[in-house]
């Protein structure tokens, strides 16, 4: 049986649910007592709440994707991550209705007993998942049509995941090969004399047209279909199925962004956060910086550049001038000591203060706080030569630190073939945030760049 990914969504969603009540009944009993729970019976007002933010938050961090196959102390941070927005509910909840009675004990006792329940079914549910699919005489006898890339991926893929509960029988193709036990026109002879229960179709374009006899085979035999589009290999890990009125639709990579609840979420942080450093820091940083680069060199001390910004729109990007020559006509890869720096220009690239004025084009709405690092057009040109899929980086808007920058992806080398590869590399990290884009990892990316800025390890353009 292939899993159904909603009815254990469903399923796992509604056993949390009835243990975040059961703790919570549990901790405001326990922490006072039934009967001044019942006269003060706004306080399940409070439950509901904490009932619909528990499902919000889930979601929102896909506390529930993939169940079988994370790892249980990655599902710990994810759930230590509710229960803190639980807490700090509860939190607000006590402190404007003034309740005096259902205060520290009972908070304590209900993160304590929520985090322990939960724990307890994921490890519970996982432990049970895995047994039952482990014994040998549960497995599903699974036969693959279609033995290439496709279907030799599928095939690794579940041997990687016993707990699946499949046993492969082996490939049907015309080709022949390892595994292969027979040709495609034999598939009805296989399926009786192998007692297959399941059937997985993974045939390329050309052999299409196979589909429907391989089809009605296997409902004369009463034996469950699943197809893998041959397409399936152009496909992210992070693609979406979608129904388009009646028909379902396959995006090809995830794009949390194009949502426009989280798109709106992502402007008012930008806009909050760009406001208090404008506010507080840059406001006298910049008379600070402005006399110090008056001191030690000649120009102004705000660098403007053509960079490329969101659907490949060119935008003017400020930053704090840290070279005595302007290089925004041609692709110049900065080099160790190079002389076309200033002498505050070297500290200011290390500090990162140089992408301080960034925070304008941050509350102007021509980027973002984190994302993609916005290219200079001239080096635009040159990656675009590297990697062919580059454009998809402007389905967000280009941030002043980014998934890339925080893994020590920022700026070029002068070595091509070096370069070449951090370029690939660097393009793979941005495209992988766009697709795996969540708050939280926004918080995360800020956290460590700070970090690094005080330990004076970001540079780049």
């Amino acid at each position: 049986m292939i899993i159904n990914r909603k009815s254990h969504y469903y399923l796992r969603l509604f056993l949390d649910l009835i243990l975040l009540n059961a703790a919570f009944i549990i901790a405001a009993v326990t922490s006072q007592s039934f009967a001044r729970l019942m006269h003060r019976n706004y306080m399940f007002i409070l439950l509901a709440v904490l009932n619909f933010l528990w499902y919000f938050v889930s979601n929102v961090i896909n506390f529930y994707e993939d169940f079988h196959t994370r790892i249980f102390s990655f599902q710990t941070v994810s759930i230590f991550k509710i229960i803190i927005v639980q807490v700090f509910t509860t939190v607000l909840f006590i402190f404007f209705t003034k309740e005096a009675l259902f205060t520290r004990n009972f908070l304590i006792f209900y993160t304590i007993l929520l985090m322990i329940f939960v724990s307890a079914r994921v490890i519970i549910v996982r432990g049970i998942v895995i047994r039952i699919k482990s014994r040998e005489k549960n497995l599903w006898n699974l036969l693959i049509i279609g033995a290439g890339e496709v279907g030799r991926g599928f095939y690794e893929m579940m041997e990687q995941h016993k707990e699946f509960g499949y046993s492969l029988t082996g490939f049907l193709d015309d080709s022949g090969g390892d595994k292969v036990i027979g040709k495609i026109s034999e598939v009805e002879k296989v399926i009786i004399e192998n007692k297959i229960d399941e059937v997985v179709i993974a045939l390329p374009f050309y052999a299409s047209d196979l589909l429907d006899e391989i089809i009605n085979i296997c409902n004369i035999q009463a034996v469950r279909v699943n197809i893998i589009p041959d397409y399936f290999r152009f496909v992210s890990k992070k693609f979406q199925v979608n129904m388009l009125g009646d028909y379902p639709i396959i995006r090809v990579r995830s794009e949390p962004l194009a949502e426009t609840h989280w798109k709106i979420i992502k402007r008012l942080f930008d806009i909050a956060f760009s406001l208090i450093v404008i506010i507080f820091i840059l406001s006298w940083l910049f008379p600070v910086i402005y006399i110090l680069d008056k001191i030690y060199s000649k120009g102004r001390v705000l660098f403007i550049q053509d960079r490329i910004g969101t659907d490949n729109n060119v935008f003017k990007c400020y930053k704090f001038r840290t070279m005595h020559i302007s290089t925004a006509e041609k692709y110049q890869p900065l080099t160790e000591n190079d002389p076309r720096l200033t002498k505050i220009g070297g500290f200011l690239r290390r500090s990162n203060l140089d992408e301080l004025p960034q925070f304008i084009n941050v509350l102007k709405g021509e980027m973002s706080v984190v994302g993609p690092r916005p290219h200079p057009v001239p080096y635009h040109q040159v990656y675009k030569q590297i990697v062919s899929e580059i454009k998809l980086r402007s389905w967000v808007k280009p941030g002043m630190t980014g998934w890339a920058q925080i893994h020590g992806l920022r700026g070029d080398v002068e070595d091509f073939e070096v370069n070449r590869k951090r370029t690939i590399k660097r393009i793979e990290y941005d495209l992988w945030y766009i697709e795996n884009w969540s708050f939280w990892l926004d918080i995360q990316i800020i956290l460590v760049t700070v970090w690094q800025m005080i330990k004076g390890e970001t540079s780049g353009v």
